[in-house]
């Protein structure tokens, strides 16, 4: 990819009948531009497996299209080595109108297999892809994953040299997926070249060799896809800080004596973070402004995720702190420092400042401050709890003892 750029014209007004043309027939139509991709280079190795990713609408499927000559690029170049077979959009190249082995034949020829190649292999296609029973059966009465189960059998049985797939494998059930999966991993032991675009971080760092990041038709980033993957989450998970705010003032409660002015996370350098990574130091911190003299005040924070489900909980009083006395006007820093094992997702933190023993709350603000645990991987457990795994084998059977022969009796002659 040579500076690639793409972008397409938008009307802003659209003639929708005969009648309209004929009764504005030189009315100028008006149009916008908008820019897909902008001056985007790379260049993939042979047998490399590389992952583009990017919100929505950043250009990936844009770009895939443009390498598969679906769209012609309007500046720059892309230069093909070997034979291509895409899976980008679903139903692509499919005729509605006609049975399963009539699209399978069609579509193997037209991502060059010859008529008999194509044929002999149909039966392996069709029993990838689940859909012996359905043959007959015309394609648009096809569900959304049975389309993909064939689109996707029918692009990894022609042989290409690269592979272009794009995110429509997220349409397949959760078996269709694994089976997916595997061939994937086939690929890349014969050290054949794809392209995968997806949204899932998990498959990027679990197949990729390399990602790209796009945003907003701009190649922001390319290189190993763990620390891709960490960009591509910090891109999702922004949030306006003015938003939030207005949130937590509608659930604020306590009987006052106490302000907590402002709160934040920390990294493992110390710099205020709007995102934490998975098994890395990290601190809370609030700033708490007194209106009353308070003697021993307990701090305290909650974490609670997006399910509502309360995953962390820090006091002072737990620990038995003696916190002081605070005059009127005096400041409070409050900080909790740990680990995060926090499984990857969004957090709200409700700090609160409350009497001596939690007889009354001073001040609490719900959900006051978020922050993103970035991960490339996640077990669906709320805690991603670092551990070691072993396996032995338990069925070895111990070594055959040697045989004992008796002695032969010594004979008198």
């Amino acid at each position: 990819m040579e500076n690639v750029s793409k972008a397409f014209r938008v009307p802003t007004e659209r003639v929708q009948t005969l009648k309209e043309t004929a009764l504005h027939p030189f009315r100028r139509k008006a149009f916008h531009e908008f820019v897909a991709l902008r001056d985007v280079s790379f260049d993939v190795a042979h047998g490399e497996f590389l992952g583009i990713v990017g919100r929505n609408g950043s250009g990936k499927s844009t770009l895939l299209k443009c390498m598969a000559g679906i769209y012609r690029v309007d500046n720059g170049g892309i230069y093909v080595d070997g034979r291509l077979s895409a899976f980008i959009e679903l139903g692509v190249g499919f005729n509605p109108d006609l049975p399963a082995r009539d699209n399978v034949l069609i579509n193997g020829t037209m991502l060059g297999l010859s008529p008999r190649e194509a044929s002999r292999r149909y039966d392996s296609i069709l029993d990838f892809a689940e859909l012996r029973e359905f043959e007959t059966l015309k394609i648009k009465n096809y569900s959304s994953g049975m389309l993909v189960r064939l689109a996707f059998s029918v692009m990894i049985h022609v042989d290409a040299d690269i592979l272009l797939v794009d995110e429509v494998l997220a349409v397949g059930d959760a078996a269709f997926q694994q089976k997916c999966f595997d061939e994937f991993y086939r690929l890349k032991d014969e050290n054949r070249t794809v392209i995968l675009v997806t949204h899932d971080m998990s498959a990027v760092e679990r197949f990729c060799d390399r990602a790209v990041l796009l945003h907003k038709g701009d190649m922001v980033s390319t290189g190993e896809p763990r620390r891709i993957g960490m960009e591509y989450l910090e891109l999702n998970f922004g949030r306006p800080e003015a938003a939030a705010a207005a949130a937590s003032d509608e659930l604020r409660s306590g009987i006052g004596g106490a302000e907590i002015v402002e709160a934040w996370f920390e990294d493992v350098t110390g710099a205020r973070a709007s995102m934490l990574e998975l098994e890395r130091d990290c601190r809370f911190a609030a700033r708490v402004r007194f209106t009353r003299a308070v003697d021993h005040p307990v701090f305290a924070v909650t974490l609670e995720n997006a399910a509502h489900d309360k995953v962390f909980s820090a006091s002072t009083q737990w620990q038995h702190a003696e916190t002081g006395r605070f005059e009127p006007g005096d400041e409070a820093l409050f900080h909790v420092q740990f680990t995060n094992v926090l499984a990857p997702g969004r957090y709200d933190a409700t700090p609160a400042v409350a009497l001596r023993g939690g007889t009354a709350s001073l001040d609490v603000r719900e959900q006051f401050v978020d922050v993103v645990v970035s991960g490339t991987h996640a077990s669906g457990a709320l805690l991603e709890l670092p551990y070691a795994s072993a396996v032995e084998r338990t069925d070895a059977q111990p070594a055959a003892a040697e045989p004992v022969v008796a002695a032969e009796p010594e004979v008198e002659r």
